[in-house]
């Protein structure tokens, strides 16, 4: 017991620093800290200076400014996507029915991963037997990963609507309590590859709604009022996103976020099962020497186009042409353009008039990551964010990546 203590004032506290038992601290080794010049103090640099007394007992005002002179980065230290995102909620950049929103995906990007790796054992790969509203054949990780989403977004209870790939038109949550967020994904891009195990993804934007929106759906009579007002709510320019992201199911798990501050990545830590901070405010070269295209159309795409490409196989007076990288899978190609740079491209041919590539929930995404990043998205003429979908299925074509890339192909189609 440390009778000096009841010798102290009742308006001090009294702190111990130091590596000696406190049974063996003498009085004059005492640090006294006056807790009221802590309460006045209105700086973050408190009154309490450091001093040492007997050379073994050091005081200091534990504050912002302390700690930032003292503070060294454990190699510990990691932060999570949960630990992130309530950052980002007290700091009021999101409010917490979209940090929960943005939990539950990242919840389900987490089942999906685990699926899309054990594919193979489990006897998920082939086709399912039926066919989507694009007429595309539906793998069976398509509709696996798409039931996985939908259930994560209606149990979190803040999602109103949402509008998926696989479904045919936006659906109501009823679900839901107290959020009425729109949330648009792509459960499965590049599915198409699960057999051969390459790098697959899931796409995703969420909106806040809109009761403003043109969609021009008045003549068809196939949709109730309530899937009408889905269809308006949805309907809305990639300029309106509160956040976009993707997760990409490669060698690594790898979830990659905007809320409109930056792009920031997490990857899948196998050993705690979390999402963990491995980049912040991504920002893409301004230039590349990668084009990403599928020249397997190269045929059927227009002249201009055909001019842009061969340019791009010249070597010129540097003596050595742009690389080629072509995956199959818009989560693989755009996240590698993302880091190195360049181009990567799917755009309309005399086969598909409109592209391949859906403006809600793959385009615009992408584009405003992308535009975080300080790169571009466009369809050639416009920015991508700009367009206004008139139907939920809507395809555009794509060109993503680079500013000065983006902007050069403009001019050969301009």
């Amino acid at each position: 017991m440390v009778t000096a203590a009841t010798t102290a004032p009742p308006s001090l506290h009294l702190l111990f620093s130091s590596h000696r038992s406190i049974s063996r601290i003498s009085p004059n080794q005492l640090c006294i800290f006056d807790s009221k010049a802590y309460l006045s103090s209105t700086t973050s640099s408190y009154n309490c200076k450091k001093r040492y007394v007997n050379g073994g007992v050091r005081c200091m005002a534990v504050g912002a400014a302390a700690d930032a002179e003292t503070k060294k980065k454990s190699g510990f230290e990691i932060q999570t996507l949960t630990n992130w995102l309530l950052k980002q909620e007290q700091a009021g950049v999101i409010d917490a029915e979209l940090t929960i929103v943005l939990s539950s995906i990242s919840m389900a990007c987490k089942q999906i991963a685990s699926l899309v790796q054990r594919a193979s054992i489990a006897n998920m790969t082939g086709v399912q037997g039926a066919v989507n509203v694009q007429g595309e054949d539906q793998k069976k990780l398509d509709v696996i990963s798409n039931e996985v989403f939908s259930n994560c977004l209606r149990s979190s209870g803040r999602t109103g609507i949402i509008a998926s790939e696989e479904e045919d038109v936006p659906v109501a949550v009823e679900e839901s309590y107290s959020g009425n967020y729109i949330v648009v994904f792509d459960p499965l891009d590049g599915s198409s590859n699960i057999d051969a195990a390459v790098s697959t993804g899931s796409i995703f934007g969420i909106y806040s709604p809109n009761d403003e929106c043109l969609a021009d759906i008045s003549d068809d009579a196939s949709l109730d009022k309530e899937e009408q007002r889905c269809v308006v709510s949805v309907c809305q320019p990639g300029d309106n996103l509160l956040a976009a992201g993707y997760c990409m199911y490669s060698s690594s798990i790898i979830f990659v976020i905007t809320i409109g501050t930056g792009v920031f990545a997490f990857t899948l830590d196998p050993m705690y099962g979390e999402f963990v901070l491995t980049q912040e405010k991504i920002q893409i070269p301004k230039a590349g020497k990668i084009y990403s295209f599928n020249e397997g159309n190269y045929q059927l795409w227009d002249d201009k186009l055909k001019k842009y490409i061969d340019d791009l196989k010249d070597p010129g007076p540097s003596g050595k042409p742009y690389s080629a990288r072509y995956i199959g899978s818009l989560v693989g190609d755009f996240h590698r353009t993302l880091l190195y740079g360049g181009i990567y491209g799917y755009p309309r041919d005399k086969k598909s008039k409109n592209g391949k590539l859906r403006l809600l929930y793959e385009c615009a995404p992408m584009s405003f990551i992308v535009e975080q990043a300080g790169g571009k998205g466009s369809d050639g003429h416009k920015r991508v964010l700009d367009i206004t979908p008139t139907e939920i299925h809507q395809r555009v074509p794509l060109y993503i990546g680079s500013l000065e890339e983006v902007e050069k192909l403009e001019k050969y189609l301009a």
